[in-house]
């Protein structure tokens, strides 16, 4: 099931994309400082922030996977069978 959020995302264009996560993680870090500082009223905020990130970080790659060519596509799909005989 899709989140608001991920929902959302599909929206954007790819460099409003980068500004986002630039600023998720700006935010996640200064969370964890003022965490470990005085701590947070609502310590899970950091783990949603997390994930956040993460739907980001998803996204900008799939757009980037879907951008390649042919030739890319079979040379990651290589990648990937070695990767799987180890």
């Amino acid at each position: 099931m899709a989140t608001k959020k991920f929902l959302e995302l599909k929206e954007y264009s790819d460099g409003d994309l980068v500004a986002e996560l630039e600023k998720t993680e700006l935010e996640y870090q200064k969370l964890r400082f003022d965490h470990a500082i005085k701590g947070l009223d609502k310590p899970n905020i950091l783990r949603e922030v997390r994930r956040d990130i993460a739907r980001l970080q998803t996204e900008i790659r799939s757009r980037e996977v879907k951008a390649m060519t042919s030739e890319e596509l079979a040379g990651r799909t290589k990648i990937l069978a070695r990767r799987r005989r180890k």
